[in-house]
């Protein structure tokens, strides 16, 4: 009977997250473990090197305990609590135990590699043949080849480094919820627009004062983005914007939230898990699993995109100081005022604001056009399926994908709004359920693959609809691009379907690709329309967007490149203990990659999240690189002519059955050759940023 009582036991479907507490992931946790722990071992023991006797057994094995982890793992993500944080902390090692336990099978490992050397070999499909070849690869990278003292070293190092980036991802969450600024003068919310006095009254409000309004405040103040980055555009007041300022970049750098430890531990394990494995770096290792075939190449091509970016970059702040002063400024331009300085620029170049923008990017609109575009493109529906599914928040919505015979292909879910209490920040999509042919009842069956989209955008105020900004509504279609690889793949192996199987490098190709689409007139044009008057944007306002698309990109894309540098070289060539701290690291390539140095308390790389509690380790490099492919992919459709619909629909379709259909199936490489009939280049990218030499 414990089957009905516990919801994380029951292994398949939609999981019920109303029902899912707290107090059910340690039992149901406890008891999956055990049981999966049983069958490992009955299956080691009586193991057949073929797919039927190896492959699909162990997708069934592993599939109750991911779905119960997939959906404790989402929860925490979404709506996070003090309960389900502790219970997660307490089953979090025992699950990676098991987890190394299966991935270090030698069994298994040398059950694969007879697979690989088999008579059945020539007759799998490229796809069986990738997930063999990816399992053997796997294995060898958790560990498989270790024995003894070694093999104890490096389940002890895996350990320990999921707790580090569990804590660091915590400390980041509560060092940002630890600070606020609340103000009260009508001269401290001087610049301010009204969508963040509504946000900002909102924040105060559920700090406990109930009577804060938009219009007398109080106004709560925070370092989560939708707060931080309006308050550092818009805000007048110098001394409160620098005041935010230091707090945001010396986040969970001191105190009770200090990550700069967990850095240098972070590091020091990695370095030594690399070496244990026969690599001579954590970014070599880091490589082994992605399409650069080398860090020389990811270093060949970040330099590429440097020397193209870093003079673009100055001549820019070199501007923008002009500027200032031409505006009256006297003070030297210091950190917290380029945001500021950079805003004004932009309304007086392009003469509107980011502001009034929102009126026309309403939610259910901007839905309308992105949905119009798949179908546009991919010849794809999407319809509301509302209370169809359950769901972990009023406000999330569930929606049904068909194809051209009106049948459901996949399924997605979508959060869209911040929820800085229980919501971790940024964007994110995540597979709820893969594609796959199963067995149920006897009978095979196609499972439909269900995708989890989740952004941060500000909610509904004061009976308005969610207004977005435009850059929300390139987040959107960014993590809906993340989305369609997952729900329109073809491939019917688990191992390799959807985002399965697609190295790092190449995963941000289909999201990046589709932010391109938002400025496409005919997409643009279909979805911007004013909230209350249903009034399209107006004509005037394209050119400006299209026309302040580059506005700064030299900069914007050095920022990145910083990220990446600052990345691999703490994975490549920092000493744990050596000359340079991993600051001071930091501060030497800034010298190349910041036109401003750092400010001495400047610690942003305590709140780097991404390579220190998420997969970006060592792969930071990954949105360039992907972003140098979604560039190139999008010159396809640009080639076609965007304004030739049977063009776009024809190139649309090619990059349907190849990009968006082949998942993990082929190496990317190869699914890009096959779309673009060549290798990737450049100079596309640098032509859409506005940075090709002339």
């Amino acid at each position: 009977m414990s089957e009905v009582t516990n919801p994380l036991l029951i292994g398949k479907g939609l999981p019920p997250f109303a029902d899912i507490k707290p107090e059910h992931v340690i039992p149901a946790i406890t008891q999956l473990l055990e049981e999966t722990g049983n069958q490992l071992n009955e299956l080691e023991a009586n193991l057949q090197p073929t797919w039927s006797g190896l492959v699909e057994p162990l997708e069934r094995l592993t599939e109750r305990i991911g779905w119960a982890w997939g959906a404790i793992e989402h929860l925490l993500s979404v709506k996070n609590s003090a309960d389900l944080r502790e219970a997660h902390k307490i089953v979090q090692p025992k699950v990676i135990e098991f987890f190394n336990r299966f991935s270090q099978s030698q069994p298994v490992y040398k059950a694969y590699k007879a697979i690989y050397g088999s008579s059945e070999w020539d007759s799998l499909e490229p796809a069986q043949k990738r997930i063999v070849e990816a399992a053997i690869r796997d294995a060898e990278l958790s560990g498989v080849g270790l024995e003894g003292a070694d093999k104890e070293k490096f389940n002890a190092i895996q350990m320990e480094l999921a707790e580090l980036s569990t804590n660091f991802s915590n400390h980041v969450l509560d060092a940002t919820k630890a600070f606020s600024m609340t103000l009260t003068l009508p001269e401290e919310i001087a610049g301010l627009p009204p969508s963040l006095l509504a946000l900002a009254a909102q924040a105060a409000r559920l700090d406990g004062d109930d009577k804060a309004t938009p219009e007398n405040g109080p106004w709560c103040i925070t370092l989560d983005y939708p707060s931080y980055v309006p308050f550092m555009q818009h805000s007048r007041r110098r001394d409160l914007r620098e005041k935010l300022y230091r707090a945001f970049v010396s986040r969970a750098a001191s105190g009770e939230f200090d990550n700069s430890p967990l850095i240098d531990r972070i590091l020091e394990l990695r370095q030594q898990k690399a070496n244990l494995l026969g690599y001579s770096t954590y970014a070599e290792l880091s490589l082994a699993r992605k399409m650069a075939p080398n860090v020389e190449a990811v270093e060949k091509l970040l330099e590429e995109l440097r020397q193209s970016s870093y003079n673009a970059a100055v001549s820019e702040f070199a501007e923008l100081k002009e500027f200032a002063k031409s505006q009256g400024e006297t003070i030297e331009l210091k950190h917290w005022d380029t945001s500021y300085w950079a805003e004004r620029q932009r309304e007086l170049k392009f003469n509107f604001t980011v502001e009034e923008l929102r009126p026309y990017f309403p939610l259910p609109q901007v839905l309308e056009g992105l949905f119009a575009l798949v179908k546009r493109l991919f010849g794809v529906k999407v319809i509301a399926a509302e209370g169809q599914a359950p769901i972990w928040h009023e406000s999330v919505r569930f929606f049904e994908i068909q194809n051209e015979h009106n049948q459901a292909i996949a399924y997605f879910y979508l959060d869209p709004y911040s929820r800085p209490a229980e919501k971790r920040g940024g964007a994110w999509m995540n597979d709820c359920i893969g594609r796959a042919r199963v067995i149920e009842e006897g009978k095979p069956i196609t499972r439909l693959p269900v995708a989890y989209l989740i952004c941060n955008q500000s909610p509904p105020v004061d009976g308005k609809p969610s207004l977005m900004t435009f850059g929300e509504v390139e987040t959107l279609f960014h993590e809906f691009g993340h989305g369609l690889q997952h729900m329109l793949t073809k491939v019917d192996y688990a191992g390799a379907s959807g985002i399965n199987n697609v190295e790092w490098d190449a995963v941000e190709l289909p999201s990046q690709f589709m932010e391109n689409w938002c400025y496409d007139r005919a997409t643009l044009f279909g979805m911007a329309k004013h909230y209350e008057t249903g009034e399209t944007l107006p004509e005037s306002y394209y050119q400006k967007l299209v026309d302040s698309k580059n506005y700064m990109s030299g900069s914007g894309m050095l920022r990145q490149l910083h990220f990446s540098l600052v990345d691999i070289e703490l994975h490549h060539r920092y000493q744990v203990g050596g000359a340079e701290t991993p600051l001071q690291l930091r501060s030497r390539l800034a010298e190349n990659t910041m036109v401003l140095p750092p400010l001495p308390e400047d610690n942003f790389l305590c709140s780097f999240g991404h390579i220190f509690a998420g997969g970006y380790a060592a792969g930071y490099y990954s949105y360039k690189w992907a972003e140098v492919l979604s560039a190139d992919a999008f010159a396809a459709f640009e080639e076609a002519g965007l304004e030739n619909e049977q063009a776009i629909a024809a190139t649309g379709r090619r990059y349907r059955d190849t990009v968006l259909a082949l998942g993990g199936s082929q190496h990317p490489m190869e699914v890009f050759k096959t779309f673009r009939g060549r290798e990737p280049i450049t100079a596309p990218l640098l032509r859409h940023s506005g940075l090709a030499k002339v």
